[in-house]
This record gives C-alpha cells, structure tokens and sequence, in this order.
C-alpha cells in the first residue's frame, strides 16, 4: 500500500474543504511549508492568515475569528501548539466552547532529528485534561480526510495530532469513520491491541506474526482518544481478557492511561501500555528512535506474549 503522512493528507484535504465551504480560515505560525496549510494559502490566500512565529497570539486570534462565526483550523508544531499556547487554548478557545480545530502536525518522536525539544510526547495528555477537548489522532492518509471532514461538521474545540513520516495506509480511501467511534479492524479471542496514529500499523502487523504462532489477536484503532468508545474498550476487555495499548506518546495521560480509566472502573482486567516511557525524546531518524523507545512490530508481539503468559 502507498505511504503518506498524515500532514499531507490534511493540507489537500483543507483545500478540498475550502473549495467547499466559504466560512473555513486557516491560520499557521510561520511554518505553513511544513504543516501542509500552504497548499490552502495558495488557493484561498484571503482566507489564510500567517501570524508568525507567535503561537499565543495564532490560539487568540483563532478565538476571535470562531467567535465571529468562522470555522478555524489552526495549525502548528503539536510542541509549540499544546505547550506554548495551552493558555489560549484553555481560557480563548475551550472556556469560550469555540468551534477552532487545533491542527498539530509534527507530534510524536518520528519528528526525527529535531531532537526532545521538539518531540511532544505530551500534547494529548494535555489536550485530553481540557473540559469539552475533542481529541483526535488518524491513523493514515484516508481517515485523516474523512476524521477532518467531520472534524468541520462538529461543534467545538478539537485536537487534531498529524505527523511528520509517511506512514502506511490502513484504510481504503473511501473509509468511512465516526469520531467517538474506535475500529474494530481484525478479531481475536486471546488479548486485543488498542492502537492509534501510526502504531495502528504497527498493531496489525504484530497481530499477523502473532497469528502464525496460534495467538488470535483482536486490533481496535482508536482515533478518538476523547470522547473515548468505552463502550468497544469493555466490549473487547469483556471478550478477551487483556489489553495492550499502543501510542506514539507517554505511557502518562494519553490513550493507555484513558484505556486504563475506562477498565478499572467498568471491567477490570490486565492492560499493558506500549509508548514513552516518562521520558524525552532524543535526535536520530524516525526509524532509529521507535526503534530505541521499543514502538516496533516486534515489542509489541513480545508484549502480548508475555502479558498472556503472566495470567
């Protein structure tokens, strides 16, 4: 299957949106050639506003224009979005219940050789605290476009996570998805993997490796990490007993620590998180860093093994 990131994926999707809808702006912090919003710039450059690198002032900004009755997508790096403007963003944006989409390319460590400073493995444990914060993190170029289209029709503050790498495609590119609504996309009765962004992949290639072994693994991609579908995460809990959670992200606060909250007050069973383990990222290329941080098909197979023999 072809690759693309997640990033691309949204800069041609903005544009197919605006062609569509009069009342989108987008807004980037000097970095429009990286987030993929210049694509929209150059097709729509009155609806398109660079407010430099001044990502406090781009969250404001975004509020007024959503108070005025724009649809706002506002787009930089996920370190400089959830950390430097997490002020704006609580008091401007979500206090207020405004319809601005915070569109953060660059998350995660397959950022790469910008090294720790700029690989936020905690935006969506931020992101997630906020009262009313959708939160959402695509797994591939076609859920991407269909997550932000509804991402347009829904009401409210969201985060959208985007990366930098091309990745996969797991989905058809006429995918049809509900935000709110995890994926079930292969079944088994011995443990379930609950996956996002790109360890979706990851998840199901584990699931093929484990199944020459006789290990029946159940994969669920849970784009939405808020609302999470915790009616699928005890569904599967319920079916087979023990969940792993799998995340380009701290093991603190973002889909294993949402997965572990849904577990233990309605169907406790064992949950092992796969991700970041309460450190910071470091420079190297994409593949050397999931390497080191143990986001592999092969960890992730040896995880599952291990959790089913401790039961």
């Amino acid at each position: 299957m072809k690759k693309q990131a997640t990033r691309e994926a949204y800069g041609k999707t903005l544009v197919e949106l605006g062609k569509q809808h009069q009342d989108i702006v987008v807004l980037d912090a000097d970095l429009s050639k990286s987030t993929k919003t210049a694509e929209f710039a150059g097709a729509f450059p009155e609806r398109f506003i660079n407010a430099g690198i001044a990502e406090q002032n781009l969250m404001g900004m975004s509020a007024g224009l959503a108070a005025a009755g724009k649809k706002v997508f506002a787009s930089t790096f996920a370190v400089f979005a959830a950390g430097r403007a997490f002020e704006q963003i609580r008091n401007s944006i979500a206090y207020a219940g405004l319809n601005v989409k915070i569109c953060a390319t660059h998350a995660g460590i397959t950022v790469g050789e910008d090294g720790g400073s700029h690989q936020s493995v905690e935006d969506i444990a931020l992101m997630r605290s906020i009262p009313g914060m959708t939160v959402v993190v695509p797994a591939d170029g076609p859920s991407t476009s269909q997550l932000l289209r509804q991402l347009y029709q829904s009401s409210g503050p969201a985060y959208f996570r985007l990366g930098r790498m091309p990745v996969s495609q797991v989905y058809p590119d006429d995918v049809e998805l509900q935000i709110g609504r995890g994926v079930e996309l292969k079944t088994g009765a011995d443990a379930t993997i609950i996956a996002c962004g790109i360890m979706v992949d990851k998840a199901l290639q584990a699931a093929e490796v484990l199944s020459g072994e006789g290990i029946l693994v159940s994969v669920v991609d849970m784009h939405t990490i808020k609302p999470l579908d915790q009616e699928l995460v005890i569904k599967k809990a319920r079916e087979t007993g023990v969940i792993l959670t799998a995340e380009e992200h701290s093991v603190i606060g973002g889909l294993g620590s949402a997965v572990c909250e849904a577990v233990s007050e309605h169907c406790p069973v064992p949950v092992l998180r796969i991700g970041i383990d309460d450190q910071f990222g470091q420079s190297g290329s994409p593949d050397e860093l999931l390497q080191h941080y143990g986001l592999t098909i092969d960890k992730i197979a040896q995880k599952v093994r291990n959790l089913l023999k401790n039961i």
